[in-house]
């Protein structure tokens, strides 16, 4: 059961990242509160470009996967809800959206049902020719179960569900992902998890320091992630796990807006002219 969000049927290839210079957009101010470091881009009706296409998963017990959608869909992506129980993806996806939330009730590990679901094999596929992935919260732990990304997470030090907005610092700036702040740059971006410790071998961890695939860390550990760790990159760069939720920071109505610079700056790096 494919769930279309509008009625724009492009086929294209995989998109790849387009320099500016290449495109020219135009980078504006965006409309609310901005930060340090971050150039928006708000321009999305540049002449011959065409939107980035974006599938969000929604497995039983998703409750994220709306709000990833309308965070898509401000930025200027074409949005297609996906079932878990399709076997592919449609056509011509550029990034793939897994949600936050309880999938399956997290039953047996947080995410490992949901990872085993027909609709991830597509997502498997997708990744290995090259394509875009963004799991938040239940999604990072689908992530890590998929095994497209290292590491696993687990209950949090405290044994406590944690709700709250907490500081959040950019480690690099080397993806389509992060690529609207600069390395340094300090975030608001709510937290909602009972499980998100994020632990790895400390060879997986020399490794992620060395490549600089440590997309976020906390400047305020809240569940005992080693390394202060809230988010992490594939060795390609092109599928980002993270635990923090930008998609619920992305709307003046939200509180705060700090998590929008995300989407904006895939819809750059992702759109194809």
């Amino acid at each position: 059961m494919l769930i279309p969000s509008g009625n724009v049927d492009m086929s294209r290839a995989i998109a790849r990242e387009i320099p500016l210079n290449q495109t020219g957009a135009a980078l504006t101010a965006c409309n609310g509160p901005t930060l340090p470091g971050v150039a928006l881009i708000t321009d999305f009706s540049r002449e011959g470009a065409l939107p980035m296409k974006a599938a969000i998963l929604v497995f039983p017990g998703s409750n994220c996967d709306r709000d990833l959608k309308v965070a898509f869909e401000a930025a200027g992506a074409d949005v297609t809800m996906v079932w878990h129980k399709e076997a592919a993806l449609p056509e011509a996806v550029d990034i793939v959206g897994v949600p936050g939330g309880f999938s399956f009730g997290d039953y047996l590990r947080c995410g490992a049902i949901a990872a085993n679901s027909p609709i991830c094999a597509g997502l498997k596929r997708h990744v290995a020719r090259g394509g875009y992935a963004l799991g938040v919260c239940n999604g990072f732990q689908v992530l890590t179960e998929t095994r497209l990304l290292p590491g696993a997470l687990l209950r949090n030090a405290g044994l406590k569900y944690v709700c709250r907005t907490v500081p959040l610092l950019v480690r690099t700036s080397d993806s389509a992902f992060t690529r609207s702040w600069t390395a340094g740059t300090e975030l608001q971006i709510p937290i909602a998890h009972h499980d998100g410790n994020y632990q790895a071998d400390p060879e997986v961890l020399a490794q992620l320091e060395a490549e600089d695939r440590i997309a976020f860390s906390y400047n305020d550990n809240p569940n005992g992630s080693v390394g202060d760790i809230a988010g992490v990159l594939s060795a390609n760069r092109r599928v980002l796990g993270m635990m923090p939720h930008p998609e619920r920071a992305a709307d003046p109505g939200h509180g705060g807006t700090d998590g929008r610079a995300m989407f904006a700056g895939l819809m750059e790096a992702l759109v194809s002219a």
